[in-house]
């Protein structure tokens, strides 16, 4: 009878917004309230399509309307996501990432810039109610803290265990540097991605060895920050997919035969003509197996130094060949350098 009862209010409602639609073609002038939707008590399995099409952003914040709701949506949501969840301090919010997008679900401020006039708006979450307004031009919902730091680590808490999902990258500076270790430790599918993104203040030398040795990343590695003064890696470099450096100085070609990845993007590197050589060499006699794009900014090239020896193996073009790859810092298409066919 609750499943009979609960189809007939769904019907019921799809009725009315015919009914709705039809007024409008005679009365085409008056605006007309759109029909209550009684969302809660569709049936399951049409309620649960529905939720699977709703982006997360509105999931969240239907989330927070009862704990009826909360329930349904964690119990519910079935499709998978369009992206990867990512915690970012430098964004101050959780968002789903593509290579080409960024949705934010839930960001963080501070307390301080709360407007007066939003006073009355809080939610409940974690058990702390929280002053809330919804982003003007996003849409999602900004919540306001005394401290940003627990704030993103309290949303990032709430939606992962809405949306029963990990996180999978992490972006951050010296500042938030313990937002790495802080996911690591929650969690045990590793991160797939972590950006450290710190124009103004240089890492520590165990800061970049941590990155670089210790953190359980799956997939990438984005380093946008100067390097320690005289920072040196000594030993081999674990398995990382993409690994891109904004300040390869310290990069020596020791370090670069050890690496093991698919794309090495190095920026302001200090490699010479001769090292790039050494490199060629036992990339195209087999080393470093698993590369397929690579990239370094030095400051003057000599081509023929460069290929010395190698000349047989060069492909002449007309004007150029590009080598694309999804693997890159900024998640876009990058054109590299140097790339071997592995097919």
């Amino acid at each position: 009878m609750t499943f009979l009862f609960s189809l007939f209010r769904f019907l019921s409602w799809i009725i009315s917004v015919l009914f709705q639609t039809f007024k409008s073609f005679f009365i085409s002038n008056i605006p007309l309230p759109p029909p209550h939707f009684p969302l809660l008590h569709v049936p399951y399995l049409p309620l649960r399509r529905i939720i699977d099409f709703m982006e997360p952003k509105t999931l969240v914040s239907l989330s927070f309307c009862s704990q009826k709701s909360h329930s349904v949506i964690k119990t519910q949501r079935r499709a998978p996501f369009n992206g990867r969840l990512c915690v970012s301090e430098f964004h101050s919010n959780l968002s789903f990432c593509t290579f080409q997008n960024r949705d934010c679900v839930l960001s963080v401020c501070n307390s301080l810039f709360f407007p007066n006039s939003e006073r009355s708006n809080y939610i409940k979450m974690n058990g702390q109610y929280v002053p809330v307004e919804v982003h003007r031009s996003d849409g999602n919902l900004v919540s306001y803290w005394g401290n940003t730091s627990d704030g993103l680590k309290e949303i990032t808490n709430y939606v992962t265990d809405l949306l029963n999902i990990d996180v999978s990258e992490v972006r951050a500076s010296k500042e938030s540097f313990h937002l790495i270790e802080w996911v690591n430790r929650r969690q045990k599918t590793p991160l797939k991605k972590v950006v450290y993104i710190d124009w103004g203040v240089i890492p520590s030398k165990d800061e970049m060895i941590y990155i670089l040795r210790d953190c359980t990343t799956l997939s990438e590695i984005d380093i946008r920050s100067d390097d320690p003064p005289n920072f040196r890696f000594s030993g081999n470099f674990r398995k990382i997919d993409c690994l891109d450096i904004c300040h390869g100085q310290w990069v020596t070609i020791d370090n670069l035969l050890t690496m093991d990845g698919i794309v090495i993007n190095l920026k302001k590197s200090t490699l010479t003509n001769n090292d790039l050589n050494v490199f060629l060499k036992h990339w195209l006699s087999g080393g470093c197996p698993r590369l397929k794009l690579f990239c370094a900014r030095i400051g003057s090239v000599d081509i023929f130094r460069v290929l010395a020896g190698l000349l047989h193996n060069v492909v002449r073009v007309e004007n150029r060949r590009d080598y694309n790859s999804k693997l890159s810092a900024t998640g876009r298409l990058r054109r590299c350098c140097l790339a071997r066919d592995h097919s």
